[in-house]
C-alpha cells in the first residue's frame, strides 16, 4: 500500500442497539425470531436512547448508529435521533417506503440490510431504488456477516438468515457504486467480548474503498490499535458489550473519548 493509505487513524464510532424499546447489549448469534428462551443479553439500561444521544453528542463522537433489533424501537429511535439530529445513522426495518421518514427525523443517514435480500437473495433493483431515493451520500449498507469456512456471507433478518451474498472485494466495490459508507458486525463474535474478528478486519482493509465500520468481540482499547494495523486505517471499530457505558468492565467510555480527541 502507498505510504499515503496509513495516514489515517481507526476511530471508534458509538451505537445505541435497541431491543423492546430499551438499549441492550445482546450476543448477536443468539438473535431469532423463534427461540425467544434462547436469547442471551449482556446488559439491560435503565438510562433512554436519548441519553446516550446526548451522550456521544456532548463528546462529539460523531458516525455512530442505532439498530432497531425487532419491533417497538421506533419511539425510542425518535428520542434519540431528536437528541442529536444529524448526528446518528439508524438501522433495523429500514427500506425504500420508510428511508425518507427516517432522514426527516434526524438520522444522519439510513443503513439498510435485509430490504435488498428478499429471500435471501440479493436484489439489484432494490439497492437502485433505494440509492436513488435517498441518494448515494444517505445510504450506509450493513453487510454484517457470519463465516462459512474461510468466507463470510451477508447474514440479514437479526443474523439468523445466510444470504447468496459473499463479503468480498467484488462485492463490495459493487455496493460502493450505490452508498457511501458500509457497516459490518462479525454475527459469529458480536457480544462475547472475546477478540475481535482479526481476518475479517484484514481482508475489509485490503477490500473497502469507502469508510467501513467494524463491530464485534473489541475487548480492549488497544483493540483501536489493532484494527487499525490490520486495516492499515481504512476500518473504524464500535465497541459494545466491554464498554463501561453497557455496564462492561473491560473499556472505559472516557477512554475513548480521550483516544477520539488524540485522532482528530
Amino acid at each position: 500500500m502507498s505510504p499515503s493509505a496509513t495516514s489515517r487513524k481507526s476511530v471508534f464510532r458509538p451505537c445505541i442497539d435497541l431491543h423492546e424499546g430499551q438499549v441492550k447489549q445482546i450476543v448477536g448469534g443468539t438473535l431469532s425470531d423463534h427461540n425467544i428462551a434462547g436469547l442471551k443479553t449482556n446488559f439491560v439500561t435503565s438510562q433512554s436512547a436519548g441519553d446516550f444521544a446526548h451522550l456521544y453528542r456532548e463528546n462529539g463522537l460523531e458516525g455512530g448508529h442505532i439498530i432497531k433489533l425487532g419491533p417497538r424501537n421506533d419511539a425510542a429511535a425518535n428520542e434519540a435521533l431528536a437528541a442529536w439530529p444529524g448526528g446518528l445513522q439508524i438501522g433495523g426495518g429500514i427500506n425504500d417506503k420508510n428511508a425518507k421518514e427516517w432522514l426527516q427525523a434526524g438520522a444522519s443517514k439510513v443503513i439498510v440490510t435485509s430490504h435488498l435480500f428478499p429471500d435471501a437473495k440479493f436484489s439489484m433493483n432494490r439497492l437502485q431504488s433505494i440509492s436513488s431515493i435517498v441518494g448515494k451520500d444517505k445510504l450506509v449498507v450493513d453487510v454484517s456477516c457470519r463465516r462459512r469456512g474461510d468466507k463470510w456471507f451477508v447474514a440479514m433478518n437479526k443474523w439468523q438468515d445466510i444470504t447468496d451474498m459473499e463479503v468480498c472485494k467484488e462485492s463490495l466495490d459493487f455496493l460502493s457504486e450505490y452508498c457511501s459508507e458500509f457497516l459490518i458486525h462479525a454475527a459469529d463474535v458480536e457480544g462475547l467480548c472475546q477478540g475481535i474478528d482479526q481476518d475479517l478486519v484484514t481482508r475489509l482493509g485490503e477490500w473497502t474503498r469507502i469508510p467501513t465500520t467494524y463491530a464485534g468481540g473489541a475487548k480492549d482499547i488497544s483493540d483501536l490499535d489493532l484494527v487499525e494495523r490490520l486495516s492499515n486505517g481504512r476500518v473504524d471499530l464500535t465497541f459494545g458489550s466491554s464498554l463501561d457505558i453497557f455496564g462492561g468492565i473491560l473499556v472505559k467510555f472516557q477512554d475513548l473519548v480521550a483516544r477520539h480527541a488524540q485522532s482528530e
